[in-house]
């Protein structure tokens, strides 16, 4: 699994936690590994974030920087997992 420095990482293993994701939420001050999952929509987010996606074996698929609210990213079949991130997360 990733490890990012200073950033506590949540769980979405359920359908409402990966429904709800970060919506709503302002300042975000952790991360958020939503699992089985190779899509996200930023809707009803009230910050950016930056997107990890991983592969099976949490090898980095693919990452996305400061996405705004109101979108919907689709990743590779070969992503499985996905982390939401506060925005400046990924250098």
């Amino acid at each position: 699994m990733l490890e990012f420095n200073n950033i506590e990482i949540k769980t979405a293993d359920c359908f409402k936690t990966k429904l709800v994701g970060l919506m709503f939420k302002k300042n975000i001050n952790y991360g958020l590994l939503i699992k089985n999952c190779r899509s996200i929509h930023t809707f009803f987010m009230k910050d950016n974030i930056d997107v990890i996606a991983v592969d099976k074996n949490y090898n980095i698929v693919e990452k996305r920087k400061n996405i705004p609210p109101n979108k919907i990213i689709i990743f590779k079949k070969n992503v499985k997992h996905i982390y939401e991130l506060p925005k400046g997360t990924i250098k």
